[in-house]
């Protein structure tokens, strides 16, 4: 496996810290203080936001092994600007809603300014996959 310098894991750490601080204090507080229930949709974003800010927390301290959090934060929101905002740009479509997504999913940017590529293909690409009979 290929060596992480420090800073590198330190860029990952700032990642995590980020991303669990932003919704910590952006999704916590209703989570916590919701006066009236939430419709399903409503729901649904809020509860996986509120794990995926935990699992944030963890990566403080293990930034090499959640990498799969950042990957699925990085692939939906690479999906998104894609499939919903880069349509409604193209159409001028684009109204406050979708402005305010787009420039809130444009924040992943840091996600592969801080990925350890080289480990990521040694990793996730070229090492073998687990097995899939017993030995």
């Amino acid at each position: 496996m290929p060596h992480v310098s420090l800073f590198r894991l330190y860029s990952l750490r700032a990642v995590y810290l980020i991303i669990a601080l932003g919704l910590a204090l952006v999704v916590w507080p209703s989570v916590i203080h919701h006066a009236e229930p939430w419709g399903l949709s409503q729901g649904v974003v809020k509860c996986m936001l509120a794990a995926f800010s935990l699992l944030c927390v963890i990566g403080i301290r293990y930034p090499l092994q959640m990498l799969p959090v950042l990957f699925w934060e990085l692939a939906w929101k690479s999906i998104w600007l894609l499939i919903v905002a880069l349509p409604a740009w193209q159409s001028g479509a684009m109204d406050e809603n979708i402005m305010g997504t787009a420039m809130e999913c444009m924040v992943a940017i840091i996600i592969p300014l801080a990925m350890p590529w080289k480990y990521v293909i040694a990793r996730y690409i070229q090492q073998p996959g687990d097995r899939w009979r017993a030995a």
